[in-house]
């Protein structure tokens, strides 16, 4: 059997980021900000004005702790942000989750009317939420020099402030007017609620009503270069269940006593390897229980086994995840996993099901032509072009979810680093530069 990746569309995805980075180095040099139109000059401004206020308002949103478990936290860092949309003319609401999926809810704001905008309707995506949860020793705003510590201050609250001075600095100068642009916080990113179909409904919803999804976790510097996010690899899952005949450990590899589970499971395991590396697919294993009596909890993800060494075990379970660019690898790798599983050694017998978190956002050409506009934005601004970021870079993000109904851009966020560590910092100035990029891309595509 040949075992060679057929890719023809990893192959297309590599032609396609390479032409990207071509393309966007045609321009690299920076452009000097006369480049920009009078109103668009007028718009850089705003941002600059009003830099000191926005890190002082960054300060208020990551003095509040909104672990994702933390709802009065994540709802209280949604009240700060809602009220300054509204006073920007949004329509906001607070987006209830069903009680039963233990999450705070998002925050929901819209502007204009979807039917007959000007120019590209456009969703912004950020999230509430961090992974400091109540009971955290991590410390708060501590500013040294020009960077920040704190929770969530480049995860994403910096994000989100982006977000909201891009916004403002439009509102200054008309720019909003005769638009459509919907904003969704979410409050539980980092730990998404279940079903996932319902935590994500809004966000999907008016992702139907939009052209354009633009998403602001962080900024990502490569080889010093600024990236945007153009593909992020979908999360998912699978579970691996053999069985073996029990029995006397003088008879394991004979026809009547066969090899048992946990040898089975090492087969298979170990054929994964052998057989399906390739660009942008991982598949960890994150847990093994084997033996002749077992149990696993899969809501702790712990488990419990009893086996002696002359017994030959009857069971083994195997957790692991599965990351990857496209639907059309899952399909194919899924098939291949399935196929190694079925292959059992002598006595025993194993099935594989899988799942998946968040959907895959695979780097496409209207993608690539959002992160242009971008860049050209970026480089009119004398703030120097954006290069496509490799998907195999990138974590799972909120955008995932709606990047196969819109073109999508993500990465737009703070620079900082850290994230998710005792040690997440951000670069101040990030906050000012972002904004003014976002803010340029806002009003281009929606003119």
């Amino acid at each position: 059997m040949d075992t060679k990746p057929k890719a023809p569309l990893m192959q297309a995805t590599r032609h396609l980021l390479a032409a990207a980075s071509l393309s966007l180095a045609a321009c690299a040099a920076p452009a000097a900000a006369a480049e920009l139109s009078s109103i668009e000059q007028r718009i850089v401004a705003a941002v600059q004005e009003r830099s000191p206020a926005a890190l002082q308002f960054l300060e208020r949103t990551v003095n509040v702790n909104s672990g994702t478990m933390n709802f009065a936290g994540v709802r209280e860092t949604g009240r700060l942000f809602g009220a300054e949309l509204t006073e920007l003319g949004f329509t906001t609401r607070w987006a209830e989750m069903p009680p039963a999926m233990q999450r705070a809810g998002h925050l929901v704001a819209t502007r204009g009317s979807a039917s007959a905008p000007q120019g590209k309707r456009l969703l912004l995506i950020g999230h509430l939420d961090t992974v400091f949860e109540a009971d955290s020793p991590v410390q708060r705003w501590n500013r040294q020099g020009d960077r920040v510590r704190g929770q969530g201050v480049s995860d994403m609250k910096g994000g989100n402030v982006i977000v909201l001075e891009a916004l403002r600095a439009l509102q200054r100068v008309g720019a909003l007017d005769n638009t459509r642009i919907a904003v969704v916080f979410s409050g539980d990113e980092e730990k998404v609620g279940e079903p996932i179909a319902a935590a994500r409904a809004d966000m999907v919803e008016l992702a139907r009503q939009s052209d354009v999804a633009l998403a602001f976790e962080g900024a990502v510097t490569e080889a010093g270069r600024a990236t945007a996010t153009v593909g992020r690899r979908a999360s998912g899952g699978w579970r691996l269940q053999v069985t073996g005949k029990q029995g006397h450990s003088a008879g394991v590899f004979s026809a009547g006593a066969g090899y048992g589970a946990i040898y089975e499971a090492a087969r298979i395991l170990n054929t994964f390897r052998d057989q399906l590396i390739e660009p942008d697919l991982t598949f960890n294993v994150g847990l093994v229980v084997g033996g002749t009596e077992t149990t696993v909890d899969e809501l702790l993800s712990k488990g419990t086994a009893f086996g002696k060494s002359n017994v030959i075990a009857n069971t083994a379970t195997v957790k692991g995840d599965l990351r990857y660019l496209t639907v059309e690898q899952r399909e194919r790798v899924q098939a291949r996993m399935r196929a190694i599983v079925a292959a059992s050694l002598p006595g025993t017998s194993a099935k594989i099901s899988f799942s998946e978190s968040y959907p895959p956002m695979s780097p496409t050409a209207g993608n690539l032509a959002v992160l242009q506009q971008y860049s050209q934005a970026s480089s009119d601004a004398g703030l120097g072009s954006i290069d496509p970021l490799p998907p195999g870079q990138r974590g799972a993000g909120d955008v995932q979810f709606v990047a196969p109904l819109v073109d999508s851009l993500d990465g737009l966020g703070a620079a900082g680093r850290g994230s998710h560590s005792p040690d997440e910092d951000l670069e101040l100035a990030s906050i000012e530069r972002g904004a003014i990029r976002a803010a340029l891309l806002i009003y281009r595509l929606t003119r």
